[in-house]
């Protein structure tokens, strides 16, 4: 079989190494579990913090992108932003990054996102990329507020055919500071999501960049959630760059914003229980970047549509002013 040009858990890998040997530093907590899985905790026992989250997104990229903490505009109810580069949209977005493992046992449930996914790469999306991971190791980051039980740890492991001890799960929950990065991270990746649902050709796609205010967290889970999507939905920037003819380019901007969506327009948190907190209910076309700018490099000519709702975010994220 011949190896992908690409090893995302491979780039991962010193990454990992790294946030265990800084744990103490980013305030986190390493644990073995009983099937022997590393554990890295970023926000239930541990408090973790930004920094953790940051260095969370850049291991959630696979390896191939850059996450930095910038200011943001002063109208968007946040001073700071969660911006995102990466040397490969695709692989680096669709390939790891996305959430899109279920990951199902007894009564827990959540997503895994991360490189572990393209060693599984049991979902249609790696059909579609055809992309497959080959490596010895295999990292998860888990959006919860609870250890995952140990035999859900060992079938990951085993569908990543790998042994439990080259398994490393990282768990950041919506309702911490780490968990509020990762996710607000994850601005140019719903835009590549997006770009794959409406079809447009990803192997176009040859750079991006996204950029999201970074939300403050909350206890609340509902809450929490709703402000890390909000982030993206009204604050979200993203730039596309893509190759071909203008008018394919025109037609993807037009439709890619979450402005194009017959569900925005109010806070997610009221969106989602609008729909009796049933996701799937919602508009698909919401999850996108507010404002996307689709640049043609062959013609130099740029197309940028959708707004920003400074509004939303002040409301969502509680911003007081006086």
């Amino acid at each position: 079989m011949t190896l992908p040009a690409i090893s995302v858990n491979g780039l991962t890998k010193p990454l990992v190494e790294q946030l265990i040997a800084d744990a103490t530093r980013l305030r986190l907590g390493v644990s073995k579990s009983a099937c022997g899985a590393t554990i890295v905790d970023a926000g239930i026992a541990a408090k973790g913090g930004i920094e953790a989250g940051r260095l969370i997104a850049e291991i959630c990229l696979g390896g191939l992108g850059t996450v930095t903490i910038e200011r943001a505009s002063a109208d968007l109810a946040s001073l700071y932003a969660v911006t995102v580069r990466t040397t490969d949209p695709v692989i680096a977005c669709l390939g790891s990054q996305y959430a899109g493992w279920s990951l199902a046992e007894d009564d827990f449930f959540a997503l895994g996102s991360g490189p572990g996914r393209a060693l599984w790469a049991g979902e249609q999306l790696f059909k579609d990329l055809a992309y497959h991971d080959h490596a010895n190791t295999a990292t998860l980051v888990v959006e919860t507020g609870v250890v995952p039980p140990d035999t859900l740890l060992a079938r990951i492991a085993e569908n990543c055919h790998i042994a439990p001890s080259a398994l490393t799960v990282i768990l950041t929950p919506t309702t911490s500071l780490a968990g509020s990065v990762q996710v607000v991270a994850r601005s140019l990746e719903v835009a590549m999501h997006k770009a794959h649902a409406l079809h447009f050709p990803l192997s176009a796609v040859i750079d991006g960049i996204g950029s999201a205010p970074l939300p403050p967290p909350s206890a609340d889970f509902i809450t929490a959630m709703g402000r890390t999507n909000d982030a993206i939905l009204y604050g979200g920037s993203v730039q596309l760059f893509v190759t071909g003819a203008d008018k394919p380019a025109m037609a993807f901007a037009d439709a890619l914003p979450s402005t194009a969506s017959k569900d925005h327009g109010r806070p997610f948190a009221e969106i989602f229980m609008q729909y009796g907190g049933d996701f799937y209910q919602i508009d698909s076309n919401l999850f996108s970047p507010g404002m996307v700018q689709v640049t043609a490099v062959e013609s130099g000519r740029s197309f940028r549509r959708g707004h920003l709702v400074p509004e939303n975010l002040a409301k969502s994220f509680a911003l007081n002013l006086d």
